[in-house]
This record gives C-alpha cells, structure tokens and sequence, in this order.
C-alpha cells in the first residue's frame, strides 16, 4: 500500500470515461492530484490515451448500478492507498424515451435503470467508501445533480424516470448529510447545466456547454471551501446543505 504523503491529494470519480466525468478528471490531473477513475466501457479510448499522459491515472471497472461491482472498486483502491480525499459521484444516464408524455407508453425498466444508477449508484459507492474517506482530513462527497431534480422549480411535463432519480439522488444526499456531516464531511450538491454529453448513449448537439467547458466551475466548486459564518466562528457554509449552479446561484430542492 502506498502511504501518500500529506502534500499529496487523492480523488475517485465515478463515470470516467467520457463527458463531463472525463474532463474532471483530466483537470484534477492537470492540478497534481492521484486520481481513481471508475471505469464503464473499457473500450471507449479516451481514458487510455489520458492515463499514458500521466502516470498517477489509476483505472478502475466500476459499474454503479452492481453492488458487487462497487465493491471491488472500494478492494482495488484501499490496496494501492490508505484514504480518497474527494470523492465525486458523477455517473448518471438518461433514457431515449425522456420525451414520453403520460399519455404515451412509459418505458419502466428504463425508468428503473435510471433510478438504480443516478440515484442508489452514489449510494452504495459512499457506503462501499468510507472505510477511505473516513481516514481523510478533507472528507469531500460531490455529488453531479441536476435541476430536473427540484421540486420547487418544476415546469417539465415529461421524463418522469430521469427527474425523479434526481430527486431520489438529493434526497439520498440529505441523509447523508444528516450523518455524516458530524463527522467532518463536507458535500457539494452541483447542476452542471445543459450539457453537449453522452447522457443518452451518444454525445448531444444540443447542450450551452462542452464538458470541459463545464468542468471549470465545477472542479472549481467541488474543491473550494465554504466561508465561515462571520456571527458565528463554530459554524461555517458547510453547515447547511444546497444546490449550486455552474454560475454559482442556489437551486431550491
């Protein structure tokens, strides 16, 4: 096992190999860090050609949706380090049928493939996890949401399945919240905004951003700490849980 020295930093992202999950990647690479890369679809190549530029690229298969899958994640790393610093939980799919009003046939298995990716996905990897985050200074939990998942600012009338595993993800979070923030974690909730990615199996044309566009603020969120409360030095922004944009504004849940 390889000890890493204090200076060093450590992250795990989950939905690596391409999109926005790829370019966070690439930038915390640019930026020194030791990253895990979880790791779909071997045969897409642009994880490989990123890991021969740096050498600290370690891949690792990971299917969110298989429990056994998540596990053999958490194995791999706890045998090449003794902690994840940041852990950023960005995997999600979207489905072909998002469009499908109520009055047109409902694809449910999709539905359910959606839910067990997007929402119980980054549960079982914080759950599989925090053995590694537990045994960090900076317990950082990031989660890649989505405006389709808030309530309050709902004005869709389709794509049940993908809206509701977004809210089933933020409600997932605040219970993570609930416990583990007393133990020092910290959680980035993060709307990346529309995105030109490969949400439906092929990269979109439509989308305001390149995901390497996106990664920017992104990154930039996920690592920056949260002010201090000025009357009162015991709390600080961490203390309550938000949503957050690519342009920095709170989203209601």
């Amino acid at each position: 096992m390889d000890h890493t020295g204090e200076g060093s930093r450590i992250a795990f992202v989950t939905g690596a190999d391409r999109g926005l999950g790829l370019a966070l990647t690439a930038r915390l690479m640019d930026k020194g860090w030791r990253v895990f890369a979880g790791q779909y679809m071997p045969d897409w190549p642009e994880l490989s050609v990123l890991m021969a530029q740096h050498p600290s690229l370690t891949l690792v298969p990971l299917d969110v949706s298989s429990d056994e899958s998540v596990r053999a994640a958490a194995r791999a790393v706890m045998g090449a380090v003794d902690r994840v610093d940041l852990l950023v939980n960005n995997a999600g799919v979207s489905s072909p049928t998002l469009g499908r009003s109520i009055r047109e046939p409902q694809d449910y298995t999709e539905m359910h493939r959606m839910y067990d990716v997007n929402a119980v996905g980054p549960l079982r990897m914080v759950q599989a996890f925090l053995p590694l985050t537990d045994q960090s200074a900076m317990k950082r939990l990031c989660f890649v949401s989505s405006e389709a998942g808030s309530i309050n600012c709902c004005t869709r009338t389709a794509g049940y399945g993908y809206c509701m595993s977004k809210t089933a993800l933020n409600m997932a979070v605040r219970m993570l919240f609930n416990v583990l923030r007393p133990d020092g974690y910290s959680f980035r909730v993060y709307h990346p905004g529309w995105l030109r990615s490969y949400m439906r199996g092929t990269k979109s044309t439509e989308g305001d951003l390149e995901p390497e566009q996106a990664a920017v603020p992104a990154l930039a969120y996920f690592l920056r700490d949260r002010a201090a409360d000025p009357h009162n030095p015991t709390r600080c922004d961490d203390d309550r849980l938000v949503m957050r944009d690519w342009q920095g504004r709170e989203w209601p849940w």
